[in-house]
């Protein structure tokens, strides 16, 4: 990982500074979970999931006369001798990286450098991070002005912490292009880039609005093409993930950006492909989904939550029944779009029935990946406020989730653990993408061979994953008679792209689910149990 000073991009703070400072930015390593998909890892030969927008941001922000070096943890940890080079050191993340957050502040402070802290987590819970010096509240704008005039003036840590909080938010469209320069990419599973924030429904357990607004701010679609341009000078993992809150939360801007995605595809060959995060009625947007497919988009996450339509209703999730969720998920994969479903136990609907109607909704929908995850309040959120009032928040040691539910706490993780271990099954998984392979990948749009997908190192690296899944799954793995059924029949017509893409994120789901059962595995994504432990 590079440790130059970052070359300028167009757009940074306004402030101009006086001194020279030294800034270390570094984003926590991630406990190991469903949505991180690391069993994958060893057999693709990367080391991390997606590099973190957020602080790869900050690094772009600061001022150009300044030193910044950024350290991922989840490629390797900071050592004693990067802090010791910085003046001051900026950490970020999420709640489930709140104790490695807070560990990074320790390790600089005893070096006596300055600590700052930002990011969703310290945004929704200040009272996380006591110890940080400098707080930061709030999207880039006024006080990361703020937060950098005082690295600026000041050498020696504070006396008190001092909290910032963002009043003036920068434009979307005044936005540096992520430090890009300061990762390999090809040390991750894909790439991200974010075209707008916010998301204009109010979901009761979701902080997107309290944290970012219903209302989306965007980037243009320059923007988004030049950071593209930008990101693969630094690698190219093969995908890239809009990390949008709604991808199509303004659909009239979607529109907009589609036709220049497309162009971008066309002039650079397909280099990659495009996954996002959506509304499930975004089946109900035809013209969109044809752009969409036009530009390779192959994936969409889907916040389904449930198919009890009572439960939806209760969760303000009501876009979810504007047509039927089966017939919704057949719309996407007619454009050849595999659907990634959040799923979440422990509503107050829920009844011990609850299970049954969700195995069987997975069976007709044939949805080979979904994130079945218990219930987690989180603050400032509908939820969390409601539960309060309710006496129903709970801070027990060797609890899965912080809600008191309605259906007693084993019988909701029996439940989950019912489930998950069905649904990940070697045999039912494969099934599934079976299914997918015969209704959905068709659909997508023939790709050209161009040098960008032909090139010397694209193949190699094709080589050398395919090689290491079939001698890891193909001979060594106990799952290999199922795993040969889907992959012999590829092999022999020449999908090689759809056998890897089974045998990576099935891995990984598998995997993870026998860790489940046997209780190495936490059932909320938001758990701090198995993150403690770690």
């Amino acid at each position: 990982m590079s440790h130059a000073a970052i070359a300028a991009p167009s757009r940074r703070t306004a402030y101009l500074p006086r001194n020279k400072k030294r800034i270390l930015c570094v984003f926590p390593a991630y406990s190991p979970s469903f949505g991180t998909f690391e069993h994958a890892f060893p057999l693709m030969g990367v080391r991390a999931f997606m590099p973190p927008q957020g602080i790869l941001l900050v690094a772009a922000y600061m001022p150009a006369s300044w030193e910044v070096r950024f350290i991922d943890e989840n490629i390797r940890p900071a050592r004693m001798s990067d802090y010791q080079w910085a003046d001051a050191v900026i950490a970020s993340g999420m709640h489930i990286q709140r104790r490695q957050i807070n560990q990074i502040g320790d390790l600089a402070h005893r070096w006596g450098k300055i600590t700052a802290v930002g990011g969703p987590s310290v945004s929704g819970c200040p009272e996380y991070y006591p110890d940080f010096d400098l707080i930061h509240i709030g999207e880039l704008g006024d006080a990361t002005d703020q937060l950098i005039e005082y690295i600026d003036l000041h050498s020696e840590r504070p006396a008190a912490q001092i909290r910032l909080e963002t009043k003036e938010r920068l434009p979307l469209e005044r936005f540096p292009i992520p430090a890009y320069e300061q990762i390999d990419l090809n040390h991750y599973m894909m790439g991200t880039v974010q075209f707008s924030s916010g998301c204009p429904y109010a979901c009761e357990f979701c902080d997107i609005p309290a944290l970012y607004g219903r209302n989306p701010r965007l980037k243009t679609p320059e923007q988004v093409l030049a950071e593209l341009d930008t990101m693969l000078r630094s690698g190219n993992p093969g995908a890239v993930y809009f990390v949008d809150d709604n991808f199509i939360g303004n659909r009239r801007a979607v529109a907009e950006l589609l036709p220049h995605l497309i162009d971008w595809q066309k002039r650079n060959g397909y280099p990659i492909q495009f996954a996002c995060e959506a509304t499930l009625n975004i089946a109900q947007s035809p013209k969109l989904l044809e752009m969409m497919r036009e530009a390779y988009f192959c994936t969409v996450f889907c916040g389904i939550e449930t198919p009890e339509p009572e439960a939806l209703k209760s969760i303000s999730k009501t876009h979810n029944l504007s047509m039927p969720i089966l017939e919704a998920i057949r719309v996407l994969n007619s454009y050849g779009m595999e659907v990634v479903s959040g799923i979440i136990l422990g509503f107050d609907t829920d009844t011990p029935q609850t299970a049954e109607r969700l195995l069987e909704f997975i069976r007709l929908s044939q949805l080979p990946m979904l994130t079945i995850n218990l219930l987690h309040a989180l603050p400032r959120t509908p939820l969390w406020n409601r539960l309060a009032q309710e006496g129903r928040i709970v801070d027990l040691d060797g609890r899965e989730s912080n809600v008191d539910f309605k259906m007693p706490y084993d019988e909701v993780m029996a439940m989950w653990r019912r489930c998950i271990t069905t649904v990940y099954s070697p045999e039912y998984l494969y099934e599934r993408f079976a299914y997918n392979c015969e209704h959905t990948y068709p659909n997508r749009i023939a790709l050209p061979n161009s040098p960008q997908r032909t090139s010397w190192d694209n193949i190699l690296k094709g080589i050398t994953i395919l090689s290491n899944i079939l001698l890891k799954i193909g001979i060594l793995g106990d799952y290999r008679e199922t795993f040969w059924k889907m992959a012999l029949p590829a092999l022999q017509s020449g999908r090689i792209e759809e056998l890897i893409h089974i045998a990576l994120v099935g891995h990984h789901l598998i995997t993870f689910a026998r860790q489940c059962a046997a209780g190495q595995e936490e059932a909320s994504f938001y758990s701090q149990k198995v993150e403690a432990a770690t």
